[in-house]
């Protein structure tokens, strides 16, 4: 039995901080840049959680492509963007801490050896290094903003596989949101203003996940708000990432520029 003890999970106090990867912008800007999956980095202790390379350079282990358009978005839009540099395997940032699926033990048909095991301390030292600072970061800089005098937007980049159990997946890019439709809702008209794009509202996706990112850091402080996903195989390449994000940029570019954005909800 693999890892039965859970021993190899154990964090060591001397263990490197790895947790956010922060790219500097003008706080003034109204725009933060969010990647929940940027990565699919596992530190040493953790032995990869069992699995071989493969299963995690499959989606399984991040979202491909995603940080790639979002650092070219923060380079043209001089904003600031924050970036997870380790696998959803580890912990999902993106899941509320209660959630049942914030650590998985089974993920698109990989069985994951070492989170077959875990229990609640190992859970909480997982949160504790991983979840929280990512949390931190972002409150931090929503604050920055404010302390700007800007109200700012979050848009959160995902992306998601163009094959879900044997059915091919139409869209390009889906358009997620909940409740709070001031930026999504005219994102996916003009979208589709696009010949050549199929988009999805609410697709592949639904936007309403009690607990995830959006809903602690956006919904929940009245900010507008929208996560974008685009299909996996238009961005597997760093040069189709950098493509989309300068699609993407001057359609969010007007969008910012609507004064709705600027107000704060709750």
């Amino acid at each position: 039995m693999l890892f039965p003890d859970q021993s190899f999970a154990r964090t060591p106090d001397h263990a490197p901080e790895m947790s956010v990867e922060s790219l500097a912008g003008d706080p003034a800007r109204g725009l933060i840049l969010l990647c929940d999956h940027a990565s699919n980095a596992i530190p040493d202790e953790y032995q990869k959680l069992g699995l071989p390379d493969k299963q995690l350079e499959r989606h399984i282990g991040y979202d491909i492509g995603a940080a790639h358009v979002v650092r070219r978005m923060a380079e043209v839009f001089g904003a600031p963007a924050l970036l997870t540099q380790f696998s959803r395997l580890v912990i999902d940032p993106n899941r509320g801490i209660d959630d049942p699926t914030l650590v998985m033990r089974l993920s698109d048909g990989a069985m994951v050896p070492g989170n077959r095991w875990v229990d609640d301390a190992e859970i909480e030292r997982r949160i504790n290094r991983f979840h929280a600072p990512y949390d931190r970061a972002i409150t931090k800089a929503i604050d920055a903003s404010l302390a700007a005098g800007v109200v700012p937007v979050i848009i959160s980049m995902h992306s998601f596989t163009p094959v879900w159990r044997g059915v091919a997946r139409p869209w390009h890019v889906g358009v997620l949101w909940a409740g709070d439709g001031r930026f999504s809702v005219p994102l996916i008209d003009t979208l589709r203003n696009s010949d050549d794009l199929v988009v999805g509202d609410n697709e592949p996706y639904h936007g309403a996940l009690p607990g995830d990112v959006i809903d602690r850091h956006a919904t929940r402080r009245g900010l507008s708000n929208t996560l974008i996903e685009i299909r996996q195989d238009l961005i597997a390449s760093e040069r189709d990432a950098q493509a989309w994000a300068d699609r993407l940029v001057p359609v969010l570019s007007t969008l910012l520029e609507d004064p709705v954005h600027r107000r704060q909800t709750a």
